[in-house]
């Protein structure tokens, strides 16, 4: 492994072969869900990537049955507490969204199970997004009591249209791999036996092809998530100041007691 990875130590990093870079969620006791240094680490490490010469394409999946289930309640309950954590998690939040977005090796997501939240900005922003059957993509978002924020303003639109969008952004409805390959919202749904080797085969072809023209064409196609990046700031920002306010600690609340949640009824906007 090279020396420009060696910080990245709550990712599981290996060469699934010549010129390939596989990351892994590897918390497979919590779903892979992503504590505060996760996603640091996750935020910093496509800039480390668009710079390795060694590396021409990247595939993303998590072990054990899960992609990714989102932020830890550690993380989240820092967000409520901490005006300092909520300010650092924005920026955070913010240059993942960026990174991926402008990282010039094409990314290969390989969506095994549930994937939600941060894992599920790189499940559905990576260039190629392949999942399983049993797939279960979930924007929690309102459910948690804050804004959909993460990437979904900016690319569930563009993916499977303002309709569908709405319907999943605004009610968290899972979708399941059939289903979102069915919208758009994902490139290819696959049996899950063969998940992983066409997520590799693909970076294959991508990691032996025209290097400069396939960059490129990433870039040009990107165009289209950069004029829409005040739409994502705006969201994010929305779903931070959500966390200062009661209706995150009731939707915290009622995940930890699994139960279902009791917002006011209310609104002051």
């Amino acid at each position: 492994m090279s020396n420009r990875y060696a910080a990245y130590t709550r990712l599981k990093l290996d060469y699934p072969a010549e010129r390939i870079l596989r990351i892994t969620f590897d918390r497979p006791e919590t779903y892979n869900s992503v504590d505060a240094e996760t996603h640091t680490q996750l935020t910093h490490i496509w800039r480390d990537i668009d710079s390795d010469p060694d590396i021409n394409a990247v595939i993303v999946t998590g072990a054990g049955k899960a992609f990714s289930a989102g932020g830890d309640f550690e993380l989240i309950k820092s967000l409520l507490d901490n005006p300092a954590a909520r300010m650092a998690t924005w920026r955070e939040a913010k240059d993942l969204v960026y990174n991926v977005i402008n990282c010039n090796k094409p990314i290969i997501s390989a969506i095994n199970g549930v994937a939600v939240g941060a894992g599920l900005v790189v499940g559905i922003l990576a260039d190629v997004s392949i999942c399983g059957k049993s797939a279960r993509i979930v924007d929690g978002h309102t459910r948690l009591g804050v804004a959909a924020g993460d990437v979904a303003c900016i690319i569930w639109p563009l993916l499977c249209g303002l309709a569908k969008a709405k319907y999943y952004l605004l009610t968290c409805k899972p979708l399941s791999g059939e289903e979102a390959e069915r919208i758009g919202l994902v490139s290819l749904c696959v049996e899950d036996a063969e998940l992983q080797n066409i997520a590799l085969e693909t970076a294959q072809d991508l990691a032996t092809g025209a290097q400069s023209a396939i960059r490129w064409t990433k870039y040009a196609l990107n165009n289209w998530l950069r004029v829409n990046g005040p739409l994502f700031d705006t969201s994010t920002a929305l779903e931070i100041l959500g966390f200062a306010g009661n209706e995150a600690r009731e939707g915290l609340a009622s995940h930890l007691e699994k139960r279902k949640p009791a917002f006011p009824k209310d609104c002051p906007i």
